[in-house]
Parts: C-alpha cells; sequence; structure tokens
C-alpha cells in the first residue's frame, strides 16, 4: 500500500462513518441543523423554514438531536408558551459538512 494512500477501515458499528451517519442520516436531519444553523429560532420559524416536514417528524427528530447533544432547547415560562432551539458547540461541527453538501449541490445537481 502507497504512504499517501487512505485506508479504508472496516464499516462495522466502531465505523466514525456509520455513526455520524446514525446522528445525522435521514430525509430532515440536515436540513433541520442548516436552518438553525448560527441562530436561535423558534418552533413555528423552524417549521415554515422546511416546506413538506410534518409536525410529528419534526418534533421526532428535534428531540432527537436534543438527546444526541446537537440541538439545544430552551423553554421559557410564558403564555403561550415559548420554545427556542440553537445549535450545541457539537451541533455547530456539522455546519462545515452542510456547507460542503450545499457546494456540491450548486456545483453538480441541476
Amino acid at each position: 500500500m502507497e504512504k499517501n494512500q487512505k485506508k479504508i477501515i472496516q464499516s462495522d458499528e466502531n465505523c466514525p462513518v456509520r455513526k455520524s451517519l446514525s446522528l445525522l442520516g435521514g430525509k430532515w436531519t440536515l436540513l433541520i441543523l442548516f436552518q438553525i444553523n448560527e441562530r436561535k429560532i423558534r418552533y413555528g420559524e423552524l417549521k415554515g423554514c422546511i416546506p413538506g416536514i410534518s409536525e410529528k417528524v419534526l418534533i421526532q427528530k428535534l428531540n432527537h438531536l436534543i438527546e444526541n447533544k446537537l440541538v439545544a432547547k430552551k423553554s421559557y415560562p410564558e403564555i403561550p408558551p415559548r420554545v427556542e432551539y440553537r445549535l450545541t458547540k457539537i451541533g455547530l461541527k456539522t455546519l462545515p459538512v452542510i456547507e460542503n453538501l450545499t457546494i456540491f449541490g450548486l456545483e453538480n445537481l441541476d
């Protein structure tokens, strides 16, 4: 094997790609992270930014992202209730990945 050639490891349960996909895979996850981005966003605004996503799926995906420490949720004791979402430090690390996907899409997909 050449020195400059990357070693491709087996895609078992310890594979970093597989682990990343378990966090970031799915139809909506990256779109949610992309929309939250570096801002705080309320639920209704987030839902409006992602046409086609159902409330049930958005709530499920947000809960998954919160459980995996990619998104933080802050609830305010107000009437009507106010909830804000933001990316955590780990969640912010996904933004370069999303930006690369955006560039790929702009350059290669019509």
